[in-house]
């Protein structure tokens, strides 16, 4: 689902470049309206009494005001919309005093909103390069001014290099995303790798705990097990439906460790990589051994998750693991002996040490107040609560007593109520508590103060992934402009990639192999290569700026 969430984010760029008029003319109109905004003195007085700023203490707990009611816009028709009808919602309706009357639609409603100037007061979109993220200084108030103005503990919560990340040319920041992984977080242990290369712990032990780390080694182990496992498949790996390159493209050249750039921060060719491309060569030969089934570069997702359930797959190059937890848990309850485990697998011929990526600083969907919104105060007060301890902690696991304790060991547990709820009527449990679902401002690292968080099947893998994930903050955003020439041709080749990928693996030869990686290169080059190369450095000269790199 999140893949399909994305994708309506990826529209929304494109939808935004046709309307870049109408943005703009819906910027002055939001100039010209913008009288929610009270400036608060120095003597921290706000709106002649309402509350008086307290940089220690958050402005919704001083608030006055009560039963605001603000609009809340979200650029997807799968939110859902209710409010104050469950565990979470009705928590901050309570300790807010606020109501929130959430519209969903697509980008031809988005578009509705900047064309008539009738605007929400809380926009929620997921796309960061979109015109529409790139004006949000004609139509949004910049959350430093918000904060100044109405709630300095904003500060407290919000990451500071998140802001300055979206930081525009102004040097003020407009919208918040969630799920935004600092170098902070990377360095504290509290986000888990999302990839590993799993195998069937039955054919583990069979075949006596092997090594797959060498190219060889790798080949070996893949014959012996379609020897001795003849109803398996030796090596699986990601739908190529989901994404062109499965599990095979970006994600197998971080677990090799190829360099995400190169010393001087400038692009480096990671498709070209020789160590990678050995590895796909070693692909190659898997798949003329009969190691690798042709079904597997034409199954749908649906497909996929079925042979998962199954452990149908001895093995698996695999990327979202949280996203596949359900389907390993399938096989893993009725095979326990059989459960998928993560090992060392491939290893680089170069050296090279994993570099894991999980979600960057660029985050998810991403939150604006738009210069109409009729209380502003309240707005900013919503972002600092829901960033805030208090609000994760609501927002992942309910209200302590209700829906969950702490244990002896300081980990929250879900009540047995809601455990069984969860597991018995799901659609209830989601309607009537909504726990891990309010997620505008979600961050992965409260996913490690339960032990609840993720399922067994993949607890594993995960540790296994400990110190090994790596940012690749620097390449976050950097491909061409929605629109623009550059970005025509970087589709092009992109889809020539995925196609260049099967291909080679598919090779019947070496000379075939050779001959398809040649023609790639060729295509690259009739269509505008280094002026894609040239706007990547541009932008990732951008990025290691901000990044202090």
């Amino acid at each position: 689902m999140k893949n399909q969430m994305w994708k309506k984010g990826v529209c929304l760029g494109m939808a935004a470049m046709m309307t870049a008029g109408m943005l703009a003319g819906c910027g002055e109109s939001s100039e010209s309206k913008d009288t929610a905004m009270v400036q608060t003195g120095e003597d921290g007085v706000v709106e002649s009494g309402r509350y008086t700023l307290d940089a220690d203490t958050p402005a919704w707990k001083l608030d006055t005001k009560e039963d605001t009611t603000l609009t809340w816009y979200v650029n997807a028709d799968w939110w859902n919309t209710e409010w104050g009808n469950d565990v979470v919602t009705k928590q901050i309706q309570k300790d807010m005093n606020v109501n929130i009357d959430f519209v969903v639609g697509d980008d031809t409603k988005l578009n509705t909103f900047f064309a008539g100037g009738d605007m929400p007061d809380i926009i929620t979109i997921f796309d960061a390069s979109s015109s529409v993220a790139q004006k949000a200084d004609t139509w949004a108030y910049a959350l430093q001014d918000l904060a100044d103005n109405y709630d300095p503990y904003f500060y407290k919560v919000a990451s500071a290099q998140t802001l300055s990340w979206f930081a525009m040319d102004d040097g003020k920041t407009y919208g918040y995303p969630g799920y935004s992984n600092t170098q902070e977080d990377y360095d504290s242990g509290e986000i888990y790798a999302k990839t590993a290369f799993v195998i069937r712990n039955d054919v583990y032990e069979a075949l006596g705990k092997p090594s797959m780390g060498t190219q060889e080694e790798f080949l070996d182990v893949l014959n012996q097990i379609k020897e001795q496992f003849p109803d398996l498949i030796p090596l699986g790996f990601n739908n190529f439906e989901t994404d062109g390159t499965s599990s095979l493209g970006d994600t197998l050249q971080d677990f090799l460790g190829t360099p995400i750039v190169n010393d001087d921060n400038t692009f480096y060719d990671r498709n070209m990589d020789e160590d990678y491309l050995s590895w796909i060569k070693t692909l190659n030969q898997a798949y003329k051994n009969g190691c690798i089934s042709d079904d597997s570069f034409t199954d749908d997702n649906t497909a996929w998750q079925e042979k998962e359930s199954i452990g149908k797959y001895a093995c698996i190059m695999m990327d979202g693991t949280p996203q596949q937890a359900g389907f390993l848990t399938t096989f893993a309850t009725s095979n326990p002996d059989a459960a998928y485990i993560a090992i060392d697998g491939p290893k680089s011929t170069a050296g090279y040490e994993p570099k894991l990526n999980q979600a960057g600083i660029s985050g998810w969907m991403i939150t604006y107040v738009s210069k109409t919104c009729k209380d502003p105060a309240k707005a900013i007060q919503l972002y600092t609560y829901l960033l805030s301890d208090e609000g994760q902690i609501l927002t992942n696991y309910g209200v302590e007593g209700e829906t969950y304790t702490i244990n002896a060991d300081g980990k929250y547990e879900l009540t047995d109520a809601a455990k069984e709820l969860q597991a018995n009527d799901n659609d209830r449990f989601k309607k009537e508590m909504r726990l891990g679902e309010f997620i505008p401002f979600g961050h992965d690292r409260y996913k490690s103060l339960s032990d609840d968080a993720y399922p067994d099947s993949i607890k594993q893998m995960q540790e296994w992934g400990i110190g090994k994930l790596y940012p690749h903050f620097i390449l976050e955003n950097t491909d061409p402009e929605t629109g623009s020439a550059e970005a025509r041709a970087y589709s092009a080749i992109k889809t020539n990639w995925a196609t260049t990928l099967v291909g080679m693996i598919r090779a019947n030869d070496d000379a075939e192999f050779d001959s398809i990686l040649e023609s790639y290169r060729q295509f690259r080059e009739e269509n505008d290569w280094d002026a894609i190369v040239k706007v990547r450095n541009e932008k990732m000269a951008a990025n290691a700026e901000k990044l202090g790199m």
